[in-house]
């Protein structure tokens, strides 16, 4: 039996992926300052955006995980 791989799993992934970067990013702009004038500079939108893309990446890459195991796959695809 072939295995596949939800597409959600990469979606999860590159959210992850860029959550991951959007909130470092953000954390940095935050500590060091913005080198270019940014309008509303008071909101953080690096950080909220970041923090927001993380948990819903990983969400998504939790729950169409792969290595889940047999009886998992088996059983989803019976519905």
């Amino acid at each position: 039996m072939r295995h596949s791989i939800s597409i959600w799993f990469f979606i999860g992934l590159l959210l992850t992926l860029y959550g991951v970067l959007i909130l470092a990013a953000g954390i940095h702009q935050f500590v060091v300052g913005a080198s270019t004038a940014v309008a509303l500079p008071q909101l953080h939108i690096g950080i909220w955006w970041g923090a927001g893309m993380l948990p819903l990446g990983l969400g998504l890459m939790i729950k169409d995980r792969p290595w889940r195991g047999k009886n998992a796959t088996e059983h989803r695809h019976d519905r």
